[in-house]
């Protein structure tokens, strides 16, 4: 089949492809920036070759780059995987000019579905089912063409996908606006600032079909996966089959998208997505020529290795005739877990992963390129893994799934874990009524409660837990006297004393030991306590006759506690006064690490709420920082092109209260 393959990607879809080459005998070279030097699908490779820089733009999406790293590794072809690469038709193009196998479609089957406008065309053409549109040049009027296509809609770039570069618009006033924006994202996400307005359909469902086609002129469907929940334009559940789609309806919509994959003899993997309303009727939206992300529940349905299929189909090979009558086995669902502030509005976290586990029982399904000790870094997709739960019904997978993850440890970095939990035990989502505005009906805080509910009524457990662990951290730290018990005093009267800060609540542990075990006070109460065990990473105890064991970790200025009802981020608190605090009064800070992209106040400037002031780049998003009320602006910290950290000060005010009055 292949010597060597070269996977021009990183992260769990490079070990993913890793996994399927390594069954079929074949090797792997892989590729890796310099934020990526010790990460896993490095290490997985037989050789890797080293793509100088920090940014996707310098390393990833260099194809000079990524070409001389397969000729440097002898590989005879090149996975794209998802992302980066793998819709560029320039480079695909240029793998067939320097005879290097591309895993994919053709350059001009890549073309004709890249461009989201062309697409619609060839759609129209082939008589697939389309929403209204109007693409937007230089010329056009845009507040003309919106009126045509109709509101609410959606700006969207011609050459996107994964959620970028998109924006909902509900009426005139702010379309200009959104237009713009759209097309700066769409020139940094994809180096293409075309875009064009589409008829938003609320309430619709999000269900796309897998298809597959050969050089031999063989064209299949595998069925459809439903990819409604969505957060920001991007998908965070999918599963298949979708409880929404019945044996006529799956024939007709795989037929659409076979006739469509026909229409531009496509060959290879490819999906082909619609919207699909209330009343039945489906939606051209795009066609991706490529690996989806959601694979992995086709592939646990049907029994199949999609990657496999495709390593056949670009080595020439007959798809098997058993993809004509595939059967569908069960129910798989899968959850994306992200590193982000979900209570921030989703907005990107990023840092050292300083525990990170996730249990994979029979039935479960882990698919991640990261570890204890990974760095999650502000250059890419801040995804940590993708866990999938099949079972033999959708019910029993959700279950699964949930269950999975709530007792899924990812310490160190802010995660959509409690979110993921809350949607797949909600009873909406348990009913099937899955739509693209699920969390727009149901927003997250509502579906966290439960949660949260269950946090509270465990936080004694939580807190008294990390005090135990730093008591034991200490010891076990101390540069003496390690052989002396946890907590000891030379005057036993004295307890020590443990400071921890919960979000924007001090709490006081006071530890004494005694004879037989600690005497402990929690802010003044006495708890109800069996201390069990107790270590500096796990500490098991009875509080108010419910026994926990709770993992323990240390990271930076954090005390991570994790168990059955969440995970604690905890601050360990200086017990001598700590310097009064440097950030000055007024300042505006940053809600995430990101780069600086445009500075649109100077110092003296006066502004009232909502004026942008500065607006931040995190994964190829713009995230605007506004004014909250009239001020002027006294000082300017940052200039465009900036990495800034999360809490770095980038704009200070002076408020002028009496305009607010």
């Amino acid at each position: 089949m292949f010597h060597r393959i070269l996977i021009a990607n990183r992260g769990e879809i490079a070990r993913r492809i890793t996994r399927t080459c390594r069954e079929l005998g074949i090797g792997v070279a892989a590729v890796y920036s310099d934020a990526d030097a010790d990460s896993s699908h490095v290490r997985d490779a037989d050789v890797a070759v080293r793509l100088p820089g920090y940014s996707a733009a310098e390393s990833y999406l260099d194809i000079e780059r990524v070409l001389e790293a397969a000729r440097h590794a002898r590989a005879d072809a090149i996975h794209p995987g998802y992302g980066f690469l793998a819709e560029n038709a320039s480079f695909a193009q240029r793998c067939a000019d320097a005879d290097i196998t591309f895993i994919g479609p053709s350059p001009e089957a890549i073309r004709r579905m890249g461009s989201k406008t062309e697409a619609k065309r060839t759609m129209a053409n082939a008589g697939v089912p389309l929403l209204p549109s109007a693409e937007l040049t230089g010329s056009d009027d845009v507040a003309a063409a919106g009126r045509r296509v109709g509101y609410p809609l959606l700006v969207k770039a011609s050459a996107g996908g994964g959620g970028k570069a998109m924006r909902l618009v509900h009426d005139e006033a702010t379309l200009d606006a959104h237009v713009a924006a759209c097309r700066r994202e769409a020139r940094a996400a994809f180096g293409d600032d075309t875009v064009f307005l589409e008829r938003y359909l609320r309430g619709a469902r999000h269900i796309e079909i897998q298809v597959f086609g050969d050089e031999h002129g063989q064209v299949f469907h595998l069925g459809e996966r439903e990819c409604s929940i969505q957060r920001r334009y991007q998908k965070i559940i999918e599963e298949a089959p979708s409880p929404a789609v019945d044996p006529p309806l799956r024939e007709a919509m795989g037929a659409a998208a076979v006739a469509a994959a026909k229409a531009i003899d496509y060959v290879g993997a490819g999906t082909v997505e619609f919207l699909l309303d209330t009343d039945g009727e489906f939606y051209f939206l795009e066609m991706n020529t490529r690996l989806q992300v959601e694979h992995p529940v086709t592939e646990l349905t049907t029994g199949l290795d999609l990657v496999r299929l495709q390593l056949i189909v670009a080595a020439g090979g007959r798809l098997p005739q058993e993809l004509t009558d595939f059967h569908v086995r069960g129910h798989a669902i899968e959850a994306r877990l992200y590193a982000e502030d979900v209570e921030a509005g989703f907005l990107p976290a990023s840092g050292t992963l300083a525990r990170f586990a996730i249990p994979d029982p029979p039935g479960i399904r882990v698919d991640t390129g990261v570890g204890t000790g990974s760095e999650v870094s502000i250059h890419y997709d801040p995804l940590l893994a993708k866990v999938i739960a099949h079972r033999d019904s959708r019910a029993e997978a959700a279950g699964a799934l949930a269950t999975t993850l709530q007792h899924a440890c990812v310490d160190g970095v802010t995660s959509n874990r409690d979110l993921l939990v809350g949607i797949l035990r909600d009873p909406a989502y348990r009913r099937g009524d899955t739509t693209t505005s699920f969390l727009s009906d149901h927003p997250p805080a509502d579906l966290v409660e439960e949660a949260r509910r269950e946090a509270a009524g465990a936080s004694s457990a939580y807190l008294l837990a990390a005090a135990l662990a730093v008591v034991e951290h200490g010891r076990d730290t101390a540069p003496v006297l390690r052989s002396l018990p946890a907590g000891f005093r030379s005057t036993p009267a004295v307890p020590q004393e443990v400071l921890l800060q919960d979000g924007d609540t001090a709490h006081s542990v006071r530890l004494l030991v005694r004879h037989n075990g600690y005497d402990i006070t929690l802010d003044d109460t006495r708890p109800n306590l069996t201390v069990h065990q107790s270590s500096p990473n796990l500490v098991d105890i009875t509080v108010d006759g419910v026994r926990r064991r709770l993992t323990v970790e240390f990271a930076a200025d954090r005390i991570y506690v994790t168990g059955p009802e969440s995970v604690r981020a905890l601050g360990v608190r200086n017990r001598f006064a700590e310097p009064e605090s440097r950030i000055e009064a007024g300042s505006l800070v940053a809600p995430m690490p990101g780069i600086a992209v445009r500075v649109n106040v100077e110092v003296g400037a006066r502004v009232v709420k909502g004026d942008s002031l500065v607006v931040l780049e995190a994964m190829k998003m713009e995230h605007t920082i506004t004014a909250t009320g009239p001020a002027t602006v006294v000082a300017v910290r940052i200039t465009p092109g900036d990495q800034v950290n999360s809490g770095e000060v980038l704009v200070v005010l002076e408020d002028h209260e009496d305009e607010a009055r």
